[in-house]
């Protein structure tokens, strides 16, 4: 089966490319290298560099190959950045979602796997969430990506026979490829772990904690963190579900626990055998105390396991590949 990458050359797509590789499938990637880089992807994957919306680009595509499946990546991500361009966020996150979902129905597609995220959560009121929490996103990020699951939802009921979806929506995702195929390299660093790596090695003087009042055990905030490779591998299982149920389904994607800001740079500090510059700053606008996933469904309608639920492993390969990349400039 040729699946349709979007946003393929960036960090969990480009995991994805490989993971899609490993278990059958043959990948052509879609990304306008905003943020992704061609280099992590396998030397042999179709690549078309571009906009979904640019003219004549989808039509190419889906005359060129056969694509039966679609695995949306594109878009954009940054909590604080959406607040500053909100108009940018809908126009990435949504009306692209629009044109891409257009084409789908055009060249009669049979599979869609849409990335989500946790930020469509807001501040739920239990701990840990479930796919039924009310959705009340409280930033442009978050309703973004719950408008463009709106979308997905009606447009896939209007044609309910022709086409089956996946909603993922993702917690904190972490880590990097532990064979150092590929990583996190955007040109702008928001990750937590990635950022503490940056500066256990030295890219950065200094990593500031947001926020040490929040009414958690040592008051900072607490995100449930998953391994890229097991992100990855939910997304296949999610296809090959669509494939053989033939039935929509939405699913969170994380551990079901999780590590407090805290916990996580001293994980980084332990991993690395090296102490952290860390600069106290007031919370960010739009940054919830806690964000931890029910996976019960998730482990109920999958055939998935998690392989690398270890926030050791998580920070050691994130900083392998940060070591990597390091070499690679010097």
């Amino acid at each position: 089966m040729d699946v349709l990458v979007t946003g393929g050359a960036g960090y969990i797509g480009s995991q994805t490319v490989y993971t899609l590789i490993e278990h059958g499938f043959s990948p052509v990637v879609i990304d306008d290298l905003s943020t992704g880089k061609k280099s992590l992807l396998p030397k042999d994957t179709p690549f078309y560099e571009g906009r979904i919306s640019q003219p004549g680009l989808l039509d190419k595509i889906f005359e060129k190959h056969k694509i039966e499946a679609v695995m949306h990546f594109a878009g954009s991500i940054m909590v604080a950045e959406s607040f500053e361009k909100p108009l940018f966020y809908f126009e990435n996150n949504v009306t692209q979602t629009l044109r891409l979902l257009e084409a789908c129905r055009k060249h009669k597609v049979s599979y869609f796997v849409n990335s989500s995220s946790a930020a469509i959560y807001g501040l739920p009121d239990v701990i840990p969430i479930s796919e039924d929490t009310v959705k009340k996103p409280i930033n442009p990020y978050g309703t973004s990506k719950l408008m463009a699951e709106m979308l997905l939802s009606d447009l896939s009921a209007s044609f309910a026979d022709d086409m089956k979806t996946a909603v993922l929506r993702y917690f904190n995702v972490a880590g990097a490829d532990p064979q150092g195929r590929t990583g996190e390299c955007p040109p702008i660093s928001s990750h937590l772990v990635k950022i503490a790596c940056e500066t256990i090695l030295g890219k950065r003087d200094h990593i500031k904690m947001f926020g040490q009042d929040y009414p958690t055990q040592d008051g900072t905030a607490i995100r449930d963190y998953i391994h890229v490779v097991d992100l990855a591998e939910a997304h296949i299982a999610a296809l090959k579900h669509l494939q053989k149920k033939n039935k929509n389904i939405t699913l969170n994607c994380g551990y079901g626990y999780g590590f407090s800001v805290q916990q996580v740079l001293s994980c980084v500090e332990k991993v690395a055998g090296k102490s952290l510059n860390i600069i106290h700053a007031d919370r960010r606008r739009g940054d919830p105390p806690e964000l931890v996933a029910d996976i019960s469904a998730l482990r109920k309608t999958l055939d998935w396991r998690p392989k690398h639920d270890s926030l050791e492993e998580i920070v050691e390969t994130a900083l392998a590949w940060e070591k990597g990349l390091l070499d690679q400039q010097t």
